[in-house]
């Protein structure tokens, strides 16, 4: 049969001197759904190889999938194409979904609030594009008029969990510390672009971001959780496997955060210990380490304040601040200052002597709590100290 339709295209062509164009969506279907069945594979991309490459009836092939061209054997069986990924959109970037412009013009048309949207559906940052948002999701909360998980109608959090449960070495730590808001360099090249074939966390990795999981930093390499909507997956699937420390830590972050409103030094210092211990695969050697920890420790926080690391005050860097969400404003805000082998007194300090609140005061909060963590390595003991400013 494949045979017959080249033949038959070479005949066509031959008789009417007309070149064809061949588009083929979800081309990589065979390599997902049959993703063990490698011979088959094999033979599918000799088919498309012997079809479309350097044949004179072809004007163009367009191809659409969310794989890149299987690799097998020492090259690419189909090494004509110009591809563009996630990884490397290229002149294709501002295509690959929603640019902001884009989206403010359709909350401004379905009366639906930016600033939200902006929080559940954008972060895929495409070099010479900016910011990139989830378009399926972005249509489906204007036209369901509220945010929402929609990426769970097309995926499940059992599609994530099957690969984030694999035992590859720094691959949990990985996924802990993109979770708490930071980014993990990664080496994709040794990606094999198949859905089985994996040699290490890298490649592990690499996939999440084919599959839309992940975001990438392509001029640093780097990967990380672009938005709510997404973390919301990665928060179901470690809960839903083997990730019970980090269900843990998740259902004790909003007695966390009571603690820390409510100035209870004791309680607070006690809860960042106990989310070390449950998020201990993180390595736990310096103050950037303590932060994800933190970051885990206050997830609970993200529902009515934006995190931010490494706030620019005009003295230095804020460890961590939580600003309240527009429609959570008569919430205080939160400074926290972390230090590393110096005690919580040393960290208040520091937040007292460069007035990191006063970036904070200038947005008119009626209240910031000021929260110094400090951890001995020698005692491995956290502590705290908690002022409270009007």
């Amino acid at each position: 049969m494949p045979d017959n339709l080249l033949f038959t295209i070479q005949d066509i062509y031959n008789e009417t001197h007309r070149q064809f164009i061949i588009i083929i969506d979800e081309w990589d279907c065979i390599l997902r759904e049959e993703k063990n069945h490698k011979e088959q594979q094999e033979q599918y991309l000799d088919f498309l190889r012997a079809w479309l490459k350097d044949k004179e009836y072809i004007a163009l092939a367009y191809l659409t999938g969310i794989l890149p061209i299987k690799k097998y054997g020492t090259h690419s069986a189909l090494n004509m194409f110009s591809e563009f990924s996630m990884l490397d959109q290229g002149r294709l970037a501002v295509y690959t979904g929603f640019t902001e412009d884009e989206v403010k013009a359709l909350c401004e048309r379905y009366n639906m609030d930016f600033i939200q949207t902006k929080e559940w559906y954008d972060g895929y940052r495409l070099e010479g594009c900016g910011e990139v948002y989830s378009p399926r999701s972005v249509v489906q909360s204007m036209l369901m008029g509220k945010f929402n998980n929609y990426w769970n109608q097309t995926e499940t959090f059992e599609a994530l969990r099957v690969y984030i449960d694999m035992n590859y070495d720094g691959l949990r730590d990985a996924i802990l510390t993109v979770m708490a808001g930071g980014r993990v360099e990664i080496d994709s090249r040794s990606f094999v672009n198949d859905m089985v074939t994996f040699h290490s966390a890298d490649d592990v990795l690499t996939l999440l971001v084919h599959l839309g999981y992940l975001g990438y930093d392509e001029p640093n390499k780097e990967i990380f959780v672009p938005n709510k909507e997404i973390m919301d997956e990665f928060v179901t699937a470690t809960t839903r496997s083997e990730w019970s420390e980090v269900m843990r830590s998740i259902k004790k972050s909003k007695a966390l955060l009571k603690a820390t409103l409510a100035g209870d030094e004791a309680a607070v210092a006690q809860g960042i210990a106990e989310a070390h211990l449950e998020t201990s695969h993180i390595q736990y050697n310096d103050e950037n380490a303590l932060s994800y920890t933190l970051s885990l420790a206050y997830y609970a926080a993200r529902e009515h304040y934006q995190m931010i690391r490494e706030l620019p005050t005009g003295k230095g860097f804020a460890d961590i601040v939580f600003i309240p969400k527009k429609r959570f404003a008569d919430r205080p805000a939160i400074v926290v200052e972390l230090k590393w082998n110096h005690d919580a007194h040393t960290a208040l300090s520091q937040i007292r002597e460069n007035n990191y609140p006063q970036v904070l005061q200038n947005l008119d909060y009626k209240e910031i709590i000021l929260v110094g963590v400090s951890y001995d390595k020698k005692t491995r003991e956290h502590s705290c100290i908690i002022e409270k400013k009007s």
